[in-house]
């Protein structure tokens, strides 16, 4: 079984409980969830993520979503790894494709590091 992971905030994940279905603001503006597989997350929360304390990092199951999932690089990149493909999910991720959630804090300098999963 394959898993990525998906960066959020606590609230948000807490009110996809309640509606049974994650939807980021990304859904809406570009069309996708974006994701990252384990290798990737790091980069991605210390670009985009970096001292924030309220996160957590959702691990899905790949099999389980009921959205389409596409691997594809950035649109924008100044990054030099812009070769790389990350997940996108089109589509709301049901509940049921999320297998665990980890608390995702950074440390006393604001930088994340991979959690245990």
């Amino acid at each position: 079984m394959s898993t990525i992971l998906h960066i959020t905030a606590r609230q948000a994940w807490q009110a996809a409980q309640s509606s049974g279905a994650y939807v980021a603001p990304s859904l809406d503006s570009e069309g996708f969830i974006h994701c990252s597989t384990a290798e990737q997350v790091e980069r991605v929360a210390n670009s985009f993520y970096r001292g924030q304390n309220d996160l957590v990092l959702l691990r899905i199951e790949t099999e389980r979503l009921t959205a389409t999932l596409k691997w594809e690089a950035p649109v924008q990149s100044s990054d030099p790894h812009n070769n790389l493909v990350f997940p996108h999910v089109y589509g709301p991720i049901n509940i049921d494709a999320v297998e665990k959630v980890v608390e995702f804090l950074p440390d006393a300098s604001g930088t994340f590091t991979l959690p245990e999963l």
